[in-house]
């Protein structure tokens, strides 16, 4: 099977054997193709209306490499490019995709409900740090119980590492994790095994090296918005048609052409766009309307407005729009009563975290429209009425909230071990999606840190930018202690946080492993069927004691989950365990203690009522 994505960016292999190349450069007025042979050829493009250029020729073939020239001044690669062998200032390889031969035809995809969402980098999942190598532990994530596997941004990036958030050929799979078939028969690889992909992209910006769109697509951007990365992208201004389209068939490109079951959107809340419909909006109604039916799809949001709008479903519970957003509530809720720290955006959850966290776990969001003291009082958040648990994704750990700390640390060198098993039993049996960040299932000891790999004068300002981050901590007040962070830019940062797998030989590490995998059977088993069942449950929390929480979800076959949970160092007496059976308690919940009334200190019990 055949898949490709026509559009009208880039280079286009036709089935005559010709290539149609295109770019967009209203800001030229002459644009050569250059093809890079033993006999070098430059092949003049057309000009075409508003800024176009065009050619077709029979002179290029699959492989060939390729860049266009601009003003007879500045060679440049193409921003549509499938494949950038030589990184982000070489040449753009010629792809074509119909020689990939697809065999999932059958593959439709998972309901969202059934997600158990598992966060992987590429470059540190394994000591290879490709596709390939990653494509090799796919049986190892389905026996875990994993039913999809979500890829930090690959999209091309400047130099050998990078988070992938400096992405710049959106179009193009970074050179360093193996070659575009690669990424294609790693995502075929995971839907043999019943598991759905998603990949992470950002829409927000272009990375700071590398993007070339400037010397003949100045209208990319706008200094009428702001971000934090410079310019906005310009989505709502004069020639924004275009750069709508770019960013919408880039979405269509891996669904399509790449197969993935899903995207997430890196941190919308930084785009910028006064029209209407604005860019989220149409860019999901362009998604919908191509998904053929019966496929599962779904889009995910990362936004800290906690924007309940992009998330509404209709009547009968059909989406509308986006499938879900992460939900950084739920996280910085837990994270606040497990390890105590109160610095930062952690502040907003200093006061009552109980409560927040029993709203999250009910409702989705902890900030549905209150001030957040964090923002300066700024209201944050709407209603999240009539939303089911999945438009939620739950987490303990993710990229960010490690490697946005100093030291890259994990939860588990933060807690104490009780603490985050308890944490993790709630969040993996809570009717919302959970997700895991790799090797958080056997309690990894690496740390994942911020690492990229920039040249020299951009390097030292990222380097130097990274450590005054953390500058209005006490802990990094004296500018001694702040030299002490990583380096971003040395390759020491990004080795230390490749994940060690050979820590799942060591007792402990092989218990953590257990923990998990037996939470996430559970959830298969117990769960799962009765969030299959309708779309919004009724639901409701209470916090009792000092640090006891007990939340009930009633779904629409009248069975009842009921969570009952003691996040402190100290056990409650005098409670009121329900009569239904336990499907899950933590090793310290015992039948004397449950006949006794005592909840234990750092301990879970789950309940159903049949």
């Amino acid at each position: 099977m055949k898949r490709r994505h026509n559009m009208a960016f880039g280079a286009e292999c036709r089935d005559d054997g010709s290539v149609r190349f295109r770019l967009w450069a209203p800001a030229a007025h002459r644009v050569e193709l250059c093809i890079a042979s033993a006999n070098p050829m430059r092949i003049p493009l057309s000009p075409c209306d508003q800024g176009w250029f065009e050619l077709t020729t029979d002179a290029a073939r699959p492989r060939a490499q390729y860049c266009f020239r601009i003003n007879d001044a500045q060679d440049v690669p193409d921003p549509a490019s499938r494949f950038q062998p030589g990184d982000v200032h070489g040449t753009s390889e010629l792809v074509n995709p119909a020689a990939f031969d697809w065999q999932d035809r059958e593959w439709h995809g998972r309901p969202w409900e059934e997600a158990f969402i598992y966060e992987l980098h590429v470059g540190a999942f394994t000591p290879a740090g490709t596709f390939s190598a990653a494509q090799e532990r796919l049986d190892y994530l389905a026996n875990l119980g994993i039913t999809a596997v979500e890829l930090m941004p690959v999209a091309d990036f400047p130099g050998r590492r990078n988070w992938g958030y400096d992405g710049v050929f959106l179009f193009a799979p970074d050179s360093s994790y193996g070659r575009p078939e690669d990424l294609k028969e790693f995502v075929q690889s995971a839907h043999e095994r019943g598991l759905m992909v998603l990949l992470d992209v950002v829409y927000n910006h272009f990375g700071p090296e590398g993007n070339y769109l400037r010397a003949y697509a100045p209208q990319f951007f706008t200094d009428r918005h702001r971000t934090p990365w410079g310019d906005g992208i310009n989505f709502d201004g004069p020639d924004s048609r275009v750069v709508r389209d770019f960013f919408i068939h880039n979405a269509l490109y891996w669904l399509t052409e790449y197969h993935f079951d899903g995207l997430r959107l890196d941190a919308v809340h930084a785009i910028v766009d006064d029209s209407t419909p604005d860019i989220l909006t149409e860019l999901a109604d362009a998604v919908r309307s191509s998904v053929e039916p019966g496929r599962h799809v779904h889009l995910i949001l990362e936004n800290d407005r906690n924007q309940a709008r992009y998330l509404q479903r209709t009547e009968r519970c059909w989406l509308k729009s986006y499938t879900a957003q992460w939900n950084d509530d739920v996280h910085h809720a837990l994270h606040v009563l497990i390890t105590g720290e109160r610095d930062g955006y952690y502040s907003d959850y200093s006061e009552r975290p109980l409560d927040q966290l029993g709203r999250c776990l009910v409702e989705g969001f902890a900030y549905q429209g209150e001030a957040s003291n964090y923002r300066n009082g700024e209201p944050r958040g709407e209603s999240t009425a009539g939303l089911p648990s999945a438009a939620f994704v739950s987490f303990l750990q993710n990229h960010d909230q490690i490697g946005n700390r100093a030291f890259g640390e994990r939860v588990t060198k933060l807690a104490d071990g009780g603490a985050v098993r308890a944490a993790a039993a709630i969040v993996l049996l809570a009717p919302s999606p959970p997700l895991l960040f790799m090797g958080e299932e056997f309690r990894a000891e690496t740390p994942f840190l911020f690492f990229c790999d920039f040249e020299k004068d951009l390097a030292g300002a990222v380097t130097a930018g990274r450590r005054n981050e953390f500058a209005h901590f006490a802990r990094f007040n004296d500018p001694a202690e702040r030299a002490r962070i990583p380096d971003p830019n040395a390759a020491s940062t990004f080795e230390s946080s490749r994940l060690d797998w050979s820590e799942i030989g060591q007792p402990s590490h092989r218990d953590w492993l257990r923990f998990y995998r037996s939470l996430l059977k559970l959830r298969c088993q117990q769960i799962v069927p009765r969030l299959r069942a309708g779309c919004v449950v009724d639901a409701d929390y209470e916090v009792f004691g000092d640090r006891g929480i007990t939340a009930d979800w009633k779904f629409p076959d009248q069975s009842k989950l009921i969570l009952m949970a003691n996040l402190g160092t100290e056990s409650i007496a005098g409670v009121t365990f329900p009569a239904s059976q336990a499907i899950y308690s933590s090793e310290e919940v015992t039948a004397d203690t449950l006949k006794q009334g005592v909840l234990p200190a750092w301990s879970v019990a789950w309940f159903l009522e049949s």
